[in-house]
């Protein structure tokens, strides 16, 4: 049997937002802007791919960042769903050792939020320098500044397991590690030490809930998340994504 502590956690970090069409060339941008912003975080995430078959078949399919080129892949008729444009990247040296994005953007339906999420961060020696609380918090940095989101959320997929019931959980309406609320939901209330709070002036509020790795087979940080998911929940934060500036 194993202990509890020997659970493997995994981790990813995600924005999101509804009802915002743009068109593929502004998605391209801000695609753009997000790959330039969190390149300087970690030296493989200097190079992105395009899924292929096989590992060595995807390293040959190497994308150059520039918004030009993102457009092209944007544009494709294979990416495009409705009015929204879909992209999935990944980077890596081995095949043990990638991370992944990928995301919808541009869309106006009320259904299928826009997305960007970077995840496969489990247990690979990439995981082990980039979910840390510094990189954590500037990737959602990045996606705050670069995606325009109405809510972003870092976290362990385990995390989101214990405390979200439903099948389907609604967006926005739950927290962890490292969250972003855009500033048209509402002010952020005055939250616990050892939380760090950091006010982006004209877009949002930054909240990173624990300077050391969050992980729930630590009761303390379990239950630092349920205290500020609590007055997050009362000063009215934690709700369903709406159309976008509404």
């Amino acid at each position: 049997m194993r202990h509890a502590g020997a659970m493997v956690e995994t981790y990813y970090a995600g924005c999101y937002w509804l009802v915002r069409s743009e068109p593929v060339e502004d998605c391209a941008r801000r695609l753009e802007s997000f790959l330039g912003r969190i390149a300087p975080l970690e030296p493989t995430w200097n190079r992105w791919h395009q899924t292929a078959a096989t590992f060595e078949k995807a390293r040959k399919r190497q994308v150059q960042p520039d918004a030009a080129t993102l457009a092209k892949l944007l544009g494709q008729k294979s990416n495009r769903i409705g009015d929204s444009s879909r992209f999935w990247l990944w980077a890596g040296e081995t095949p043990d050792e990638t991370s992944g994005i990928n995301g919808r953007c541009g869309g106006s339906s009320t259904h299928l939020s826009s997305t960007c999420i970077l995840h496969s961060l489990g247990q690979s020696e990439v995981a082990k320098r980039v979910v840390t609380a510094p990189v954590m918090t500037s990737v959602v940095r990045a996606m705050a500044l670069a995606w325009e989101p109405e809510f972003a959320l870092a976290t362990s997929n385990q995390h989101v397991d214990t405390i979200v019931t439903e099948q389907f959980p609604k967006l926005g309406t739950y927290g962890g590690w490292v969250m972003y609320f855009a500033d048209f939901r509402g002010p952020v209330p005055p939250l616990p030490a050892p939380v760090q709070v950091e006010h982006i002036p004209d877009w949002g509020t930054l909240i990173t809930l624990t300077p050391e790795k969050f992980t729930v087979s630590n009761p303390a940080h379990v239950a630092l998340a349920a205290d500020v998911q609590a007055r997050l929940q009362d000063a009215g934060l934690l709700k369903p994504l709406r159309p976008w500036g509404t």
